[in-house]
């Protein structure tokens, strides 16, 4: 298949670009700079020049593809609402290029938008949910409405692995260190659920390739839940610094921004995804990855 990826020169987007073209697929990747243009060219991958702006541009990579991966997303945290917008107008300007055609068109969430006392499993949905970010939910489901041939993949909120510069992992890290202790909020008894992002990538090509119900979800959930203290133990012991735990008030000036993720209770299952495509992650775990030099090089 010819595949459209958006996102193709981000963190996970490398990796599922090569995941593809190792498997014989062809790979038109959305480049916005000339140097996302030279990156995707190396690797063997085609660039379509545009970006998640230029709605023409994204309308005419789907056309000219048989299949679309979005993981793109703008990382502007001061302007998150807006960005989630945005990304809900991405899904509908791509979805209008695939009306009446049958074209695989995988969307990337997150389990994170589920959180719930218990598991967090495919099943779930929440329309009505006070996060900006479901938006991708949602004009997912919009598109399926519009009878477009749509897959949600939910990644979890750790995603890990070398190249790892944004997500979850890095920012826990560079909080301990700007604080020099290493903490967490009431013991840290929640959980983080995560993916190596070679695993994840995997996930996508296998969904790609699998004949699904439009709306289906899938998990890239390799560990169901890793409890924070576990994490934020491996950091202290790392960066040889104390590790503490925080009350609710005390987190908030700890943490800033990042409290909401501090405290995330995540436990998720992809039961029903392993099962359905036949995924098995075999890379290594999150705090097997901590135990690695990667993320405590000099250039975290």
């Amino acid at each position: 298949m010819k595949v459209f990826v958006t996102g193709a020169t981000g963190f996970v987007g490398t990796a599922v670009v090569q995941e593809l073209l190792e498997a014989g697929h062809e790979v038109l990747g959305l480049a916005r700079s000339e140097e996302s243009v030279k990156k995707l060219v190396e690797v063997g991958a085609k660039a379509h020049r545009g970006d998640l702006t230029d709605f023409e541009s994204l309308k005419s990579g789907a056309r000219l593809s048989d299949a679309v991966i979005h993981l793109g997303f703008v990382h502007d945290f001061g302007r998150f609402n807006e960005m989630c917008m945005l990304d809900g107008e991405v899904i509908r300007a791509i979805g209008d290029a695939l009306i009446g055609t049958e074209k695989p068109f995988l969307i990337t969430s997150g389990t994170a938008l589920f959180s719930k006392d218990g598991i967090t499993t495919e099943k779930d949905r929440s329309v009505n949910h006070p996060h900006p970010r479901i938006a991708t939910e949602n004009a997912a489901d919009d598109q399926v409405a519009r009878g477009v041939n749509v897959a949600v993949i939910r990644l979890s909120p750790a995603v890990h692995g070398e190249g790892d510069k944004i997500g979850f992992v890095p920012l826990f890290i560079k909080i301990a260190k700007e604080k020099g202790v290493s903490a967490v909020i009431n013991d840290g008894i929640n959980h983080w659920p995560a993916v190596h992002r070679l695993d994840a990538a995997k996930l996508y090509r296998l969904a790609l390739e699998k004949s699904f119900e439009k709306g289906t979800r899938y998990h890239a959930v390799a560990e169901e839940g890793i409890q924070l203290k576990k994490v934020a133990a491996e950091l202290a012991e790392r960066l040889r610094i104390p590790l503490a735990s925080l009350s609710p008030q005390d987190a908030e000036q700890h943490f800033s921004w990042f409290t909401h993720f501090a405290k995330l209770d995540n436990l998720s299952s992809s039961v029903q995804t392993r099962k359905a495509l036949g995924w098995s992650p075999v890379h290594p775990t999150l705090l097997e990855d901590l135990k690695g030099s990667y993320y405590f090089s000099e250039h975290q």
